[in-house]
C-alpha cells in the first residue's frame, strides 16, 4: 500500500453509465486523492444519431456515434476528475433481442474469458482496491451491462486480487420517488421500459421483459453520500450531449437532480476487510 495509491476502477459498459450510477462516487473519491480508473467497455455506437434517429434508421452512422460518444466520455472524465480512462472497444450490442446482440464484434457475444482477460490485465495493472460494476442482471437486463458483470468477476478470479467489490443498485424508495417525478414531468415510466440513462430504450421487434429495478432499501449494503459533487455529476451527464434526449435525469434540473441522485447505493458482494455493515463509505476498512 506504502508504494501505490489507494485506487477505486469502475467498470461500465458505455459512455454516459459512469455518471448515472458512480459518477458521484467518483467525483468524491477524486477529490479525497483516490485514483480513479474506469474502464469500459463498448464503444457505444447504438446510441441516438443526430435528430434521435435509432439504429438502422436514416441518419444513424454507427462509426460517427462511436467517436462522438468518446469525445463526449473524455470530456465526462474530465468533469469527473476522473485519472485514467480504459476503452475496450466492444461494440455496443443493443438492448436485449436487437440483431446488434449477435454482430461479430459486440461485446455481448464475445466471450467472457477473452473480455476477462483483457480486463485482468487492467487490474493487475492498476491493483484496485475497491471495483465496481453491476449486478448480474445487469440493472436492467441489458446485454451490454450483463456482460460487464460477466467480464468483472471473471476477471477478479483470473487477476486472483481480492479488492472490494460492489455491484451498484437503487434503493426502492428512490425509484419511488423517480416515478413520482417522471409524472410529474409528463413522463411514463411503463414497467421499466423507458430507462433513464443515454442507453436507447427503443426496441426493435418484439418487447422483452425486463427483470425488477433496485432493492429494498434494507438490503443495500453501502450508502454513499455525494451530494457536495451532484453538481459535476450533473454536468458529467450533461457533457454526453448526443444522448441527452434520451436522458430524462437532465430535465429535473441541477437541485433536485442532486437531491435524488446525490447519494449512491451499492451491494457489497466481496470483502476481505471485515468492515460492518451497512457502510458509508467504499473504502470502510482501507484506510
Amino acid at each position: 500500500m506504502a508504494d501505490r495509491p489507494l485506487t477505486l476502477m469502475a467498470v461500465h459498459a458505455h459512455p454516459d453509465d459512469e455518471a448515472t450510477s458512480t459518477g458521484g462516487v467518483l467525483a468524491r473519491y477524486a477529490a479525497e486523492g483516490i485514483r480513479t480508473v474506469l474502464v469500459t467497455c463498448t464503444d457505444g455506437a447504438c446510441g441516438d444519431g443526430p435528430g434521435g434517429a435509432k439504429p438502422g434508421e436514416e441518419g444513424h452512422d454507427p462509426a460517427a456515434i462511436a467517436e462522438l460518444r468518446r469525445q463526449e466520455l473524455e470530456a465526462s472524465c474530465r468533469i469527473l476528475g476522473i485519472d485514467h480512462l480504459e476503452l475496450l472497444g466492444y461494440g455496443d450490442s443493443g438492448m436485449m433481442g436487437w440483431p446488434a446482440n449477435d454482430a461479430p464484434g459486440s461485446f455481448w457475444s464475445t466471450p467472457v474469458a477473452d473480455g476477462a482477460a483483457r480486463l485482468a490485465d487492467l487490474m493487475l495493472r492498476y491493483r484496485p482496491d475497491v471495483v465496481v460494476t453491476y449486478d448480474e442482471n445487469g440493472f436492467y437486463g441489458h446485454p451490454d451491462h450483463i456482460q460487464a458483470n460477466r467480464i468483472t468477476m471473471a476477471a477478479l478470479t483470473q487477476a486472483a486480487l481480492t479488492p472490494k467489490v460492489y455491484w451498484t443498485t437503487a434503493p426502492h424508495s428512490m425509484m419511488q420517488r423517480f416515478g413520482e417525478l417522471m409524472r410529474e414531468f409528463g413522463t411514463d415510466g411503463g414497467d421499466g421500459a423507458d430507462r433513464a440513462d443515454g442507453d436507447n430504450p427503443e426496441p426493435t421487434g418484439e418487447a422483452v421483459e425486463l427483470p425488477p429495478i433496485g432493492l429494498p432499501d434494507e438490503e443495500i449494503t453501502t450508502w454513499v453520500d455525494a451530494t457536495a459533487f451532484g453538481g459535476q455529476k450533473y454536468d458529467a451527464l450533461l457533457a454526453h450531449a448526443s444522448q441527452g434526449e434520451n436522458i430524462f435525469f437532465l430535465k429535473m434540473g441541477r437541485e433536485r437532480f442532486t437531491e435524488l441522485m446525490g447519494v449512491e447505493t451499492f451491494v457489497r458482494v466481496l470483502d476481505t476487510t471485515g468492515a460492518a455493515l451497512p457502510e458509508k463509505d467504499l473504502f470502510t476498512g482501507l484506510r
